[in-house]
């Protein structure tokens, strides 16, 4: 008797499986990234504009006479009054005031980023009694109005003979700006590796050695960020200046645009009050062109460690 195999029944063809659309409550993601992108960048442009329209306009007008100022004031300059300039830097004193600013600012930059850095590596590296008491009398000066202070600060600036003195003004400067700069250094010191300071003090280098040399290069980006900073609020700095700065001749730039303004009277020259106001700002534009890639690398270097 003859067996034949049957060959095995072949599998049934499986139905294809129909793809379920997303509920319909649910938005896409890729719609739902472009209109966020869209609505980041619209928000971007808008600022951008509120920021450089003032900044080209008070230009354009330091370039303009008087008249074209008052009447067209959107409208380009028909030439290019460089006259304006050279009255505001003779005639308004500006060039007085751009040195004595630049002689308060430097001075006072130097030494609030090399006691700064110095308080802030004493606070970030070493533990002792007391260190977080000084951390935190730091922080509480900096949410201490400087306008509650004027009043004691002038006679004590009086009867410590510093008053409408350049280094009198850079001492105040110093103070004004040291809480911000040890609260700021603090936190980038303790971002920065332990074993390198350990290196070095194997190696037979002193603690001070070790910071300025060590320690300090490596805080570059910390310091050129907090200098910028601490740049733009003492070159824009009025009240103290106002206080206890009352010389003509010693006056910085924020009292001597003051000044311009106020002495025009029924004058007007607008055109020598705008070629001011485009002197005093142009070093603090020129400051964060230069520095803004040192600036970014500084704020975001603690969040990158």
């Amino acid at each position: 008797m003859k067996v034949t195999e049957t060959p095995p029944a072949a599998p049934a063809p499986r139905s294809p499986v129909a793809k379920t659309d997303a509920p319909s409550g649910r938005p896409d993601k890729g719609t739902e990234g472009t209109v966020l992108n869209v609505f980041s960048h619209g928000m971007l442009i808008i600022w951008a504009v509120l920021v450089v329209m003032p900044l080209l306009w008070a230009v354009m007008s330091s370039f303009k006479t008087d008249d074209s100022i008052l009447s067209t004031p959107w409208a380009l300059p028909d030439k290019l009054h460089f006259e304006n300039w050279s009255r505001a830097w003779t005639q308004a004193h500006m060039s007085d005031y751009f040195l004595n600013t630049i002689l308060v600012v430097g001075g006072s930059l130097v030494g609030t980023l090399l006691l700064g850095s110095m308080a802030a590596y004493v606070l970030a590296r070493f533990d002792f009694p007391g260190n977080r008491f000084i951390y935190f009398l730091f922080i509480g000066g900096m949410s201490f109005p400087i306008i509650l202070a004027l009043v004691p600060l002038f006679f004590v600036m009086n009867n410590m003979g510093l008053l409408n003195s350049v280094h009198g003004l850079i001492l105040v400067y110093i103070a004004y700006s040291l809480p911000f700069t040890v609260f700021f250094l603090t936190s980038f010191f303790r971002t920065l590796p332990t074993s390198i300071a350990e290196a070095a003090m194997l190696d037979g280098a002193s603690h001070t050695r070790t910071f300025f040399q060590v320690m300090l290069p490596m805080a570059k980006p910390g310091l050129i960020s907090v200098g910028i900073f601490n740049f733009l609020g003492q070159w824009n700095q009025y009240m103290l200046p106002t206080v206890l700065n009352t010389e003509p001749d010693g006056k910085v730039l924020s009292q001597g645009l003051v000044e311009l303004a106020v002495s025009q009277g029924y004058k007007g020259d607008w055109s020598g009050l705008f070629a001011g106001l485009v002197m005093a700002m142009l070093p603090v534009l020129a400051a964060y062109v230069v520095f803004q890639r040192q600036v970014v690398a500084g704020l975001t270097a603690g969040a990158l460690k």
